[in-house]
């Protein structure tokens, strides 16, 4: 009897450790670090390799833990309570009771998964191999559970965009709680996921600003154009700004200039501007940011002619616009400041009215929006609802607009102050 007792107990005590095995595997394979594993994976690391197949079927995984941890919490606390029974007549239900309920919570719950949190990634490697068999051997249990689930529990929709929203949370707890240059990987890191959110329209060099070039305007126009101007890259039109025909390189140009100079023949215009011109590459304004520069990396190109739904001329992209989105500005040693923007001696900025918006809060370090009106002649029209005239002020998001100059229907200058 006192034998038979013993041995009760001794397979209570492994039932205990297969429990506790269980509890620390589920927080294990749920801690672990994924791009930790994705990396050990990648170098050949085979438990590596277990836990990502592990992961990627999670429900596999969770619903074989649990028949798996629940069937020896089951059949401990049963045979705990027939050696209480036996020993304490049926007093011991009461003693069986709380006696699995402190082992269990304590060296089957706590103790086990706060060891597997603390070292998780060790912990996952370690236990893999021998998870894998036990999720094997109980995979038809599991499936039969899983099928019963999925008849009554509907998938979830938004499971895309849980995922978005959980890397934006580790990305903002890491930058948040780090350094300068740990600031700065995380603006980084939250720039890559704005590219699927953001449109070419929003950071498109306006067409009041676009340096072009006149097919029909003579060599020496041409050539002190492109000398004043900081751009390799230029729109050529012929007879009107809408009339894109295509985009002239500087070295192209120089190039065609010299093999003329060379040969003893004067250039022809527009001929000329013309024949060395490349094609224009055209893109919708709806066009995101991770597409284009998708499409850049896979047409070698790094300028793109911004069109509307009607196909008039609106701007130009370029792939630095877009990487400048991602690592911030990109200055070079021709760089200018923001063209169409001077400070006054007041403390106010006098600003073109073809001013994007976007240049203007980079330039200044402000948060005027940009979701109706890309220019900023275009937010005064659209707070004001009406046209304004010269000298007329407003006060829209903390801060204060005036009308300079007005030419027609168009506000070519404002002069604004920060609140």
């Amino acid at each position: 009897m006192l034998s038979s007792l013993w041995l009760l107990a001794l397979i209570i005590v492994l039932l205990i450790i297969a429990s506790a095995f269980f509890s620390s595997a589920e927080t294990a394979l749920t801690a672990a670090s994924d791009a930790r594993m994705r990396q050990l994976a990648s170098k050949g690391n085979e438990r590596a390799r277990t836990v990502e197949a592990l992961r990627a079927d999670r429900e596999g995984l969770i619903g074989s833990i649990l028949i798996g941890n629940n069937a020896v919490n089951v059949l401990g606390s049963a045979l705990a309570t027939s050696i209480a029974i036996s020993l304490f007549g049926e007093g011991g239900l009461v003693w069986a009771t709380v006696a699995m309920t402190v082992l269990l919570v304590v060296f089957a719950e706590v103790m086990p998964k706060t060891y597997a949190f603390t070292y998780a990634d060790q912990y996952a490697l370690r236990i893999a191999p021998t998870l894998l068999w036990v999720v094997r051997l109980l995979s038809p249990l599991s499936l039969g559970i899983r099928f019963l689930a999925s008849q009554m529990i509907r998938p979830n929709p938004n499971g895309d965009q849980d995922r978005e929203e959980e890397l934006r949370g580790l990305i903002e707890l890491q930058g948040d709680n780090g350094n300068a240059d740990d600031r700065e990987r995380k603006a980084m890191l939250s720039s890559i996921l704005d590219l699927n959110e953001l449109s070419v329209e929003q950071i498109m060099t306006h067409r009041g600003t676009v340096s072009m070039v006149n097919a029909d305007d003579n060599i020496e126009d041409i050539l002190r154009f492109i000398l004043g101007s900081p751009h390799t890259r230029h729109p050529v039109f012929s007879g009107k700004p809408d009339n894109i025909i295509g985009v002239l390189h500087v070295k192209d140009l120089l190039r065609a200039l010299g093999e003329a100079e060379s040969s003893g023949k004067k250039p022809l215009l527009p001929q000329l501007v013309q024949n060395i011109a490349s094609d224009a590459y055209f893109i919708p304004e709806t066009t995101l940011l991770f597409d284009q520069l998708q499409a850049f990396r896979t047409r070698r190109e790094h300028f793109a002619v911004v069109v509307d739904e009607y196909g008039d001329f609106r701007g130009i992209v370029t792939l630095e616009d877009i990487l400048e989105e991602i690592v911030g500005d990109i200055d070079d040693e021709h760089d200018i400041g923001l063209a169409g923007l001077s400070a006054q001696a007041d403390g106010s900025w006098l600003v073109d009215g073809n001013v994007t918006i976007r240049d203007l809060n980079r330039a200044l370090g402000w948060h005027l929006p940009d979701e109706d009106a890309s220019t900023l002649a275009g937010l005064v029209l659209f707070e004001s609802r009406t046209i304004p005239s010269p000298g007329q002020e407003f006060r829209f998001h903390d801060i204060r607009f005036r009308i300079v100059k007005r030419e027609g229907n168009r506000l070519t200058s404002l002069r604004l102050w920060a609140s």
